[in-house]
């Protein structure tokens, strides 16, 4: 090969910026006009303008930052580049925001000429442009509602307890928050991704050959829900979800009880190598402690709902990278996973019953064990066919036969009726104090046999 085919090579195969890729793909479609885009925008082309020109002053913003030099003659580092690596620094190492102002402060006293932001608050509305923020919802300390929506978002304490959202009103400090993380623009982002947009139609591209179950594509529910919504499954690309929560204790081995429970989505559209790594996770919101929501956690996941519910009804315009084109977007919640406590938080079944398996529902199996003084569920012989050894051994389980049909399966719809005329007001007790208990004199009575469905949950 000569001299000249290798240098034409060499420029063709120039390395990309690859603060410029991060650009393009955050802001996919911006780089195309409306008329390269190969789907068709005649009944959403007032939505697609709109979009882009809310978007289009951060883009140029940004787009800004990275060309200018950090400081004159610096060819490593953009304005841009030098503040994402230094956030990045500050999120791997744990550092306060305070510490990141000082170290701005002594950066730029020391660097007359760079290109720094004078405080870590700066450097964060470059950032947010990014769609790295978040949104702030203010809550009733007592979980009785949010301070979200036109109606709530105006007042000043809580129209059940009647406790004041401020924890400080002269500084404006909220009692307590939501972080709420909006579900669209992080969907989105997945199709503008060049990365990963191709990979959000795998499930429909990759063919199952020996029936094994792999990935929840394969599973029943999958394909039952496919049956029912040929709409929705016809296009590939429609993003199907997973919903988990758990509380935790953010200080660790410390002393300090607290509690918190972030709720993250899980989009099944990618292999399973994919979907199930923690890049893939999505973090929806964050729901304040000390205390765990309990029943209560409804009142905290509205905006997500709402936000579900926008998207399986109406969808989103979206641009796919792979593609090159618009398409109108939804997405379906498909199942939550928890543990057993877990789910009667999200359900409102109650799990600490004689009635506590939810398959079985109200023709579950127990006895009571008088000397452990707990519940024992011993019926799981039910589930095996007629005339299988283990239902007529006596000697090996609780010393009788099993003759009983496996308890019925219900639907959504037989679920659904069993809650549809529940009505629950949210909240903890008005004794209710900080430290989680009732004060003394005010002992509320529970009843004898505690109701099996606490709430019609918020996903009915």
């Amino acid at each position: 090969m000569t001299s000249k085919s290798t240098n034409v090579i060499e420029d063709t195969l120039q390395p990309q910026n690859p603060m410029d890729n991060m650009l393009n793909d955050a802001f996919g479609f911006m780089a195309h006009d409306a008329n390269d885009l190969d789907g068709s925008l005649e009944d959403d082309g007032v939505q697609y303008n709109m979009t882009r020109d809310a978007d289009n002053s951060e883009f140029d913003a940004l787009l800004k930052d990275n060309n200018q030099q950090l400081y004159e003659g610096c060819t490593e580092y953009s304005k841009l580049s030098f503040i994402l690596k230094l956030y990045h620094i500050k999120c791997m190492c744990r550092m306060s925001d305070k510490g990141m102002t000082m170290i701005l402060e002594l950066l730029k006293d020391a660097f007359k000429y760079a290109k720094f932001p004078n405080s870590f608050y700066e450097a964060k509305k470059i950032i947010n442009k990014l769609g790295l923020n978040y949104t702030k919802i203010p809550a009733c300390p007592k979980d009785c509602m949010l301070y979200w929506g036109e109606e709530n978002k105006g007042l000043e304490e809580c129209r059940r307890c009647k406790t004041s959202k401020w924890k400080d009103k002269n500084k404006k400090q909220y009692a307590k928050i939501l972080r709420y993380f909006p579900l669209k623009p992080r969907l989105q982002r997945l199709f503008m991704c060049s990365k990963t947009a191709e990979s959000m139609r795998w499930h429909a591209l990759e063919d199952n050959q020996d029936g094994l179950m792999r990935h929840p594509k394969d599973s029943e529910a999958w394909k039952t829900f496919d049956r029912l919504h040929p709409e929705f499954s016809i296009d590939p690309r429609n993003v199907r979800l997973g919903l988990t929560t758990d509380g935790f204790n953010p200080f660790g081995a410390m002393s300090t009880s607290y509690s918190i429970w972030p709720v993250v989505l899980i989009p099944y559209n990618r292999a399973p190598w994919e979907c199930m790594k923690q890049t893939s996770f999505i973090l929806s919101m964050i729901i304040p402690g000390k205390q765990m929501p309990g029943n209560d956690i409804d009142v905290y996941l509205q905006p997500l709902i709402k936000e579900l519910k926008e998207l399986w009804f109406d969808g989103v315009q979206t641009f796919d990278s792979s593609k090159n084109e618009m398409f109108r977007m939804r997405a379906a919640l498909m199942w939550t996973i928890s543990d057993f406590p877990g789910l009667g938080t999200l359900s409102g079944w109650n799990t600490h019953t004689s009635l506590a398996c939810p398959t079985c529902n109200f023709d579950t199996a127990f006895c009571w064990l008088n000397n452990g003084k707990k519940y024992s569920f011993m019926g799981h012989r039910r589930f095996l066919e007629k005339g299988h050894k283990f239902r007529l051994n006596r000697s090996r389980f609780n010393g009788r036969t099993e003759q009983r049909d496996q308890p019925t399966t219900l639907s959504g719809s037989d679920i659904f009726k069993q809650v549809e005329d529940i009505n629950v007001t949210f909240g903890k007790p008005l004794d209710y104090n900080e430290t989680g208990k009732r004060t003394r004199g005010n002992k509320v009575v529970e009843s004898v046999r505690p109701e099996q469905w606490r709430k019609k949950s918020i996903f009915f």
